[in-house]
C-alpha cells in the first residue's frame, strides 16, 4: 500500500493559491482514476485505487499545512505504511514556475508542511513530488506570497505543472523511483 499526500490549506479561501499545488494534483489523480474525495480518517480526506495491483491512498489533510504531519502521520500508522512508500506533493519555492522535479530524502528546505511531515513520522526518506512555485518579488514576504492567487499569466504553467506532477505520480507507482527520477529530473 502507498499513501500519496498532496500539500494544502483547507477551506475555499486557499484553493486558488500557491500553497495548494499539492492539493491540486491529488484532485488531478482522482478525476483520472474515477474516485472522489470522501471525509476519510485522520483528519484527511481521502480516496483509494487500486494501481499496479497495488491499493494507493490520495490524501489532503484537512489540518493547515504547518500541521500536515498530524494527518499523514496517523495514516501511515493506521494502514502500516512504512514512509519509504509515502508520495508527498508540494509547492516549492526554490523551483522556477511550472518546473516540477521529484526527489527521495533530505531536509525540508524551510517548507513547513514538509517539517511537520518529517517530525510526525521521525522520517526524511519518503518521495516528494516538487512543484515550482518560483520566488516572490523583491519585498514581498515569502509567507504571504504562497497564500495569493496565482496570477492570470501564470496559470497555464501552473496547470501544465500539476499535470507533471500527476505524471510523475504515477510514474513512481508503475515504474519505480530511480526511473521516475531520471525521466522526471532530466525535463528542463
Amino acid at each position: 500500500m502507498k499513501v500519496v499526500a498532496g500539500l494544502g490549506n483547507p477551506g475555499a479561501r486557499y484553493a486558488e493559491t500557491r500553497h495548494n499545488v499539492g492539493f491540486a494534483t491529488v484532485d488531478l489523480l482522482a478525476r483520472r482514476w474515477g474516485v472522489r474525495f470522501g471525509r476519510g480518517k485522520c483528519q484527511a480526506a481521502l480516496c483509494q485505487r487500486l494501481v499496479d495491483g497495488e491499493q494507493v491512498i490520495l490524501a489532503k489533510p484537512r489540518t493547515f499545512m504547518n500541521r500536515s504531519g498530524v494527518a499523514v502521520g496517523c495514516l501511515l500508522r493506521l494502514y502500516s505504511v512504512a514512509p519509504s512508500e509515502l508520495i508527498v506533493i508540494h509547492d516549492d519555492l526554490d523551483l522556477p514556475l511550472g518546473r516540477v522535479r521529484v526527489k527521495v530524502g533530505g531536509a525540508s528546505g524551510g517548507h513547513r508542511g514538509l517539517e511537520s511531515v518529517i517530525e510526525e513520522i521521525a522520517d526524511s526518506g519518503f518521495v516528494r513530488v516538487r512543484i515550482g512555485i518560483g520566488r516572490p518579488p523583491a519585498g514581498v514576504d515569502p509567507a504571504s506570497y504562497v497564500l495569493e492567487p496565482f496570477l492570470d499569466d501564470e496559470r497555464e504553467a501552473v496547470q501544465g505543472s500539476v499535470t507533471r506532477a500527476a505524471d510523475a505520480v504515477e510514474s513512481v507507482l508503475a515504474q519505480g523511483v530511480e526511473r521516475t527520477l531520471n525521466v522526471f529530473n532530466a525535463r528542463t
